[in-house]
């Protein structure tokens, strides 16, 4: 592996090309949102304020975008450059993960054209835990595209630029590091206020820190995934020895989760709702074998050493996670008889709309930019 260089190739492919039209018709019904107001294509009620739009975009898709910060993490944190290889096409996921998220939440509030309220000190509730989040995503997302501009000053060679930027670099990445670490705990601590609405097996005062916990442990593994996926989609070497030593966080990570949530349900006597046969309990199972069906295939160094194993590890961890956060914020939140929720098709091609979105704005960059490492043979 070398330094970094654009990818090259077709940008309009065919798969490019129906991920275009599913964005246009997402733009369609974006317009109908804007001008006839968020109850013409959503299902949101008085109970159910917040829907697939936040609990995908914003309190899934962010974790699963914290590939950037957990590899920040691990390099700058804790010195371990040999990853450093790795940084750039992490970032650029976290970045347009993140940058979707931002424009999420502008679609999904609605006085959207008052959101620039959230960066005036006169209307800052600087108690307000949903405060934090807006404000911290807000200046992450900026700190995000200062961290990744080097790769815009590299290809228009402004060299200038680009030795200035990195004098001051040191700075974003601190801050790259503590606002990810506020605002995924603080999307915990967002549901704890929430009291007995949210179910027993997830209402905790440990909620901030298994969210935090599960943030960065989806970030390695969208790591993992987004190597093997790009490797076997542009006809790359696998980056297996280097990923494989990177996965051996996870396992541990994950053991940490188990503790600190079955230790606090059985301190808080709450594990008879897991033995009830009801939805809640349910998915309290699925979400939880998936996750030890992770630290199975992932703790065993001989697996790691697999690329197939490594790729389902890091698929089974990202899918309980999301699993998770769904579970909290929609599947075993209630909040009182008579209020039920379940996306609209407009809610729900919105969302793959968008995710659509990240996909081609990544391909364009990496085949444009230099973000991949250069390999000797493909």
């Amino acid at each position: 592996m070398h330094a970094p260089e654009p990818l090259g190739g077709k940008i309009f492919t065919k798969p490019f090309k129906t991920m275009m039209v599913i964005a246009i018709v997402a733009f369609v019904l974006l317009a109908v949102r804007f001008l006839f107001g968020i109850g013409a294509v959503t299902n949101l009620s008085h109970g159910y304020p917040w829907g697939l739009w936040i609990v995908y975009d914003v309190v899934t898709a962010t974790a699963i975008s914290c590939g950037g910060y957990s590899i920040a993490l691990i390099v700058y944190i804790f010195n371990k450059g040999e990853y450093h290889p790795l940084v750039r096409s992490a970032l650029l996921a976290s970045m347009f993960g993140y940058t979707l998220a931002g424009f999420a939440i502008f679609v999904d509030i609605g006085r959207y054209w008052q959101m620039y309220n959230i960066f005036l000190p006169g209307y800052a509730n600087v108690n307000s835990v949903m405060f934090e989040v807006a404000f911290s995503i807000s200046i992450y997302i900026f700190v995000m595209w200062i961290e990744f501009s080097p790769t815009f000053l590299e290809a228009a060679k402004k060299h200038t630029a680009l030795k200035n930027i990195k004098k001051v670099m040191f700075i974003f990445i601190a801050l790259g590091i503590l606002f990810p670490t506020m605002h995924q705990s603080a999307l915990g601590t967002l549901m704890v206020v929430a009291g007995d609405k949210l179910s027993a097996l997830w209402q905790t005062g440990w909620l901030p820190l298994l969210f935090l916990i599960t943030a960065i442990s989806m970030g390695f593994a969208i790591v993992v995934f987004e190597s093997v996926f790009s490797s076997i989609t542009f006809n790359r070497p696998f980056e297996t020895p280097l990923l494989s030593k990177l996965a051996g966080v996870m396992p541990k990570l994950l053991i940490l989760f188990f503790i600190v949530r079955f230790g606090d349900i059985f301190w808080r006597g709450a594990f008879g709702e897991a033995l009830r046969f009801d939805l809640n309990a349910i998915m309290f199972w699925v979400e939880n074998l998936i996750f030890l069906y992770a630290i199975i295939i992932l703790m065993p160094a001989e697996k790691r050493n697999q690329t197939k194993y490594l790729y389902r590890g890091a698929v089974a961890l990202i899918i309980a996670g999301a699993l998770y956060r769904f579970d909290v914020f929609i599947v075993a939140f209630n909040p009182g008889a008579g209020w039920h929720y379940f996306p609209s098709a407009s809610e729900i091609i919105i969302t793959v709309g968008m995710i659509c979105i990240e996909l081609m704005a990544y391909l364009v960059i990496v085949k444009k930019l230099s973000v991949l490492p250069k390999v000797e043979h493909a």
